[in-house]
């Protein structure tokens, strides 16, 4: 009776410590899995200019680049004319960005704003199709020296 008890007790203990090494197992491969997976994602960096005027285009500038997949951030600064967006290059790419906005209404560097859906934006976001973009953001001084004041 004690044999049978004791049998039982190590093919018990056998089983445990079989099912710990294989739970530890499973951890290293999934582990493995993620590194190999944020390795995949190349996040890439761009800054373009985008013609506008205002904090209306300024959210419709960036919700048409967010819209686009694989977008992870997109900051228009209104004074610079200027995006900044931040996507994984293996789900999209540049023109697909510029596209998006351009489709919105909106002057990129490399892609004319869609004419109809500039006719639709709210008149104080109709911007001058010849505005500067893309702007250092050096705020320069009128000069002033050629009339009297």
């Amino acid at each position: 009776m004690k044999k049978v008890i004791l049998s039982i007790a190590v093919i018990v203990a056998m089983g445990l410590t079989s099912c710990k090494e294989e739970a530890k197992k499973t951890e290293e491969t999934v582990s493995t899995e993620v590194s190999e997976v944020s390795k995949d994602i190349a996040m890439t960096d761009l800054s373009f200019g985008v013609r506008g005027n205002c904090g209306m285009c300024k959210d419709t500038i960036e919700k048409a680049a967010n819209g686009v997949e694989g977008v992870a951030t997109a900051n228009w600064d209104t004074d610079k004319k200027k995006i900044d967006v931040s996507f994984d290059s293996s789900k999209t790419d540049e023109m697909a960005i510029h596209n998006a906005i351009a489709a919105s209404g909106y002057d990129t560097e490399k892609v004319a704003g869609d004419e109809e859906a500039y006719k639709n934006l709210p008149g104080c976001c109709q911007y001058d199709h010849d505005m500067a973009m893309n702007q250092s953001g050096d705020v320069k001084s009128e000069d002033h020296s050629n009339h009297g004041h």
